[in-house]
């Protein structure tokens, strides 16, 4: 099966990866990605090895409208595995530079932040529209000569509704994205390939997990380091930070994240009506207008009882929480001091979790900024630190 996807652009990139640049793909992102269509989905087939390519065709990637890059890109559909076990297929989007480089590069699988539910919202929907939220920040990446693979994750941009926060899922899809641009003919990529993990928010959590999967699931993959932030290590604690605040829509949609991965969960009939109506219009939205629906309302507001109190859906939440199994290679986790959506004392207590279990970990705080400049302003750190894994530098782990 082949999708239907626009021809790469080809014309030479000028670099143009900055700051200023990523805060007009995110203002841009938040008003675009509605209009763009999804892509043709495929069954999922049982068979096959995660990371398996499914389907594959042209793609293109531009950080803004009609920018040229100087890559080739592929929109991909490969195997996966979901939280509970069962095999998957997941899209996600395959970049390489046209940088004239004939050795062995590098390979960056990168976990995208909260972009939404709905499948018009996944990062291989807007990649080749220039309306994709983090895409300069993967330009970054790029012009470093590196190859970069980004999963949309389990449900966006493939059937059923997206898994959002399910960590296990997530560390699936990251790890088999990297396996998959691996597989892929025509990237120059091998087993061989030395490969780094990045992601923000979400995206933290995602690699995160992928840090903490790859010595069970993926030990053939060669991973020099993650580099993760403002990483939701415990969602449980970060819904009770949420609930009534500016980032309490997070809480719904994770709640519709974890239920779509565990429907015994039956998070509808904790909805009142007023909850059923936010929680339909998330599944069909992207997190601009999710996150706005969402914003100042308490769980009490749209439930006859709150899930979040059942034994149950603790158990479910406590399985993506992070910090229980040390990554098998080097980690570089930065938190902002200032976050608004997910505590600072979150992500402090994961790296003590982490170092309790001998992990190699530096951990940085943002001393100035709030959640989403944190994972602009500390970019080209996370990027520098990824540059010396490649190099065989040694690291500075401060635990």
């Amino acid at each position: 099966m082949r999708l239907r996807t626009p021809t790469p652009a080809r014309t030479p990139a000028r670099p143009r990866a900055t700051a200023l640049a990523a805060v007009a793909t995110l203002a841009l992102a938040a008003l675009v990605p509605a209009l763009v269509p999804a892509t043709a989905h495929a069954d999922a087939p049982a068979a096959g090895r995660p990371g398996d390519i499914v389907a594959a065709a042209p793609s293109a990637f531009h950080p803004l409208p009609g920018q040229p890059t100087g890559t080739k890109a592929w929109k991909i559909q490969y195997r996966s595995t979901t939280a509970s076990g069962a095999p998957n297929v997941v899209s996600g989007t395959v970049i390489v530079p046209q940088d004239g480089r004939t050795g062995p590069r590098p390979l960056v699988t990168y976990a995208v932040g909260t972009v939404g539910m709905a499948d018009r919202c996944a990062p291989s929907n807007n990649l080749p529209y220039g309306t994709s939220m983090e895409a300069n920040l993967i330009q970054q990446l790029t012009l470093r000569g590196w190859a970069v693979a980004v999963t949309d994750y389990e449900g966006l941009g493939t059937p059923g509704t997206h898994t959002y926060t399910v960590g296990p899922s997530a560390g699936h899809a990251v790890l088999d994205a990297a396996r998959a641009a691996t597989r892929l003919p025509g990237t120059g990529l091998s087993a061989d390939t030395p490969v780094g993990i990045m992601g923000y928010s979400q995206g933290g959590q995602a690699s995160g997990w992928a840090a903490e999967l790859h010595g069970s699931y993926a030990p053939e993959l060669q991973v020099k380091g993650t580099a993760t932030g403002g990483v939701p290590a415990d969602l449980l604690k970060v819904a009770d930070f949420n609930n009534g605040s500016f980032g309490s829509g997070l809480i719904f949609m994770a709640a519709a994240g974890q239920d779509a991965a565990f429907p015994e969960l039956r998070l509808d009939s904790y909805l009142n009506p007023a909850g059923k109506v936010l929680v339909g219009g998330m599944k069909e939205g992207c997190v601009a207008i999710d996150a706005i629906a969402g914003s100042f309302k308490r769980i009490s507001d749209l439930t006859t009882r709150d899930p979040l109190a059942q034994p149950d859906w603790q158990a479910r939440l406590n399985q993506s929480r992070l910090g229980r199994t040390a990554p098998a290679a080097p980690v570089y986790q930065y938190h902002a001091l200032g976050d608004e959506l997910i505590p600072y004392a979150v992500g402090r207590r994961l790296r003590s979790d982490w170092c309790a279990r001998d992990a190699n970990v530096e951990f940085d705080t943002i001393w100035v900024g709030e959640h989403v400049s944190g994972v602009i302003t500390q970019s080209l750190a996370a990027g520098n630190w990824l540059a010396d894994r490649f190099a065989g530098r040694s690291t500075h782990a401060n635990c």
